[in-house]
């Protein structure tokens, strides 16, 4: 599916507006505005909420990042969101180019993948999810009864419930998105995009398995820093928690820009846009 100028003779008339398209413009003023949102709301968190500027509690949980009524969680659920239209897009337009099918649901499965984490980040699935298989499998050797395999998954694993049921499903799908998008983002600038929102997402993930940890477990950060630097525990936690939030912002801002920078790759696909430059509009 391409479009050049020249196919369609005066088309474009006198006084028509002239819309140019700059996917280095368009991906830097996206990932700019993303970064500063991120980390305002880190600031306002710790101003606001934490320092209690305003002496209205409904402002400091309005301001609380770690909330999940809170605004930077709107904001990142519609971050992501953002970031799954941006490959549905993509998805639609290679559908209709002689790329493999193979291609095509790739990028099928990556857009589903976000479009589940942009709604999962709004009604917190994998959380809820995580506290009914608490709730049905919650050992209780009090009744004398065997344990089944999931009551053993939870009284073994030391972190929250909802990793039992999550993990394998976000590490192979996180690792068919890294060597899928490897191969797709032939540009070296993109492929660092990927490889630095991955591994916030991988930092984030491990923040995140430590704060699930019993406070007395020989794994928990969190326990090391407060009896260091005599802290509260409210704070290493809510700063923890603030910090895993941030990197999941950082993380989509990441994976969006380079979303967005695979258009320069398009007309590899036959698919052309029309550029506006300083004399016309080409092809590009």
């Amino acid at each position: 599916m391409s479009i050049h100028l020249e196919e369609f003779p005066g088309s474009i008339k006198p006084g028509s507006i002239k819309i140019g398209l700059d996917i280095n413009r368009i991906s830097r003023n996206i990932f700019l505005f993303c970064l500063a949102a991120a980390i305002s709301f880190v600031l306002l968190d710790l101003f606001v909420n934490y320092y209690e500027l305003s002496q209205y509690r409904i402002i400091h949980q309005f301001c609380n990042i770690t909330r999940e009524d809170s605004f930077a969680s709107w904001y990142c659920s519609t971050q992501t969101f953002m970031a799954a239209l941006t490959l549905w897009l993509l998805f639609f337009l290679l559908k209709h180019t002689s790329a493999s099918r193979l291609r095509v649901f790739g990028w099928f499965l990556i857009a589903s993948l976000f479009s589940y984490i942009a709604i999962d980040d709004g009604i917190e699935l994998h959380e809820r999810l995580g506290s009914v298989f608490k709730i049905a499998f919650q050992p209780k050797p009090y009744l004398g009864l065997p344990l089944s395999w999931p009551s053993k998954l939870l009284y073994h694993f030391p972190s929250y419930p909802w990793q039992i049921l999550f993990a394998p499903f976000f590490g192979v799908m996180g690792l068919f998105a890294f060597i899928f998008l490897w191969r797709e983002f032939r540009l070296k600038s993109i492929k660092l995009l990927l490889v630095l929102a991955m591994a916030c997402f991988v930092i984030a993930v491990g923040v995140d398995f430590i704060e699930g940890l019993d406070k007395y477990h020989k794994w928990n950060i969190h326990t090391m820093i407060r009896d260091r630097y005599d802290l509260q525990a409210y704070t290493v936690r809510h700063f923890s928690k603030s910090m895993e939030e941030f990197l999941e912002m950082l993380g989509v801002t990441l994976f969006w820009t380079a979303f967005i920078q695979y258009f320069k790759l398009l007309p590899e696909h036959s698919i052309c846009f029309l550029i506006k430059t300083k004399a016309s509009f080409i092809k590009g």
